[in-house]
């Protein structure tokens, strides 16, 4: 195993939306970029030194709650991407909670209130995220998406490599 990098958390979706999600990153996203499965960022980087809190705070709080409610609610036009902005109370209480229990470790970009999203189409020209962006806003239906638990990964300039998941069982 190489040197730690940053920790980055997400929420983990169910494997039907995982699937669909995968699905329109492989055909939206620019191959040669599309290293990664589709997530929803929770947090950017955490410092690897505090990985067994990290663990131990993501154990927790899966075990003690359940799925949190959360719904695909837009299509977002990122600049120069696309992305479907997820709203749930439930899923940025449970992620508030978190930071609190992380404060003094958190960069200045995980400090303010996140906007979750499962990113589909990144690093193209303007003009092609916005002809995509009319497509899929044309086809969109809001729709409840299911969130399964918590998944934690190292950083290191490529492909994240894998620390653990844990489900809610609350």
């Amino acid at each position: 195993m190489s040197e730690a990098g940053p920790i980055i958390i997400t929420a983990a979706m169910g494997d039907a939306d995982q699937g669909w999600a995968n699905g329109l990153r492989k055909k939206y996203f620019p191959p040669e970029r599309n290293f990664l499965d589709a997530h929803i960022t929770l947090f950017h980087h955490l410092p690897p030194g505090h990985l067994r809190e990290i663990k131990s705070r993501l154990s927790v709080m899966a075990a003690h709650y359940p799925p949190p409610t959360s719904w695909l609610s837009d299509v977002m036009l990122l600049g120069r991407g696309v992305a479907y902005r997820v709203e749930s109370d439930e899923l940025m209480a449970m992620r508030e909670e978190l930071a609190d229990g992380f404060r003094g470790l958190l960069i200045p970009q995980d400090q303010g209130r996140p906007r979750f999203h499962i990113t589909v189409q990144n690093k193209v020209e303007p003009a092609e995220a916005k002809r995509l962006h009319q497509q899929l806003l044309h086809e969109f239906e809001p729709r409840q998406i299911y969130i399964k638990g918590l998944s934690a990964f190292h950083y290191r300039g490529g492909p994240w490599e894998a620390i653990g998941s844990w489900s809610f069982r609350g």
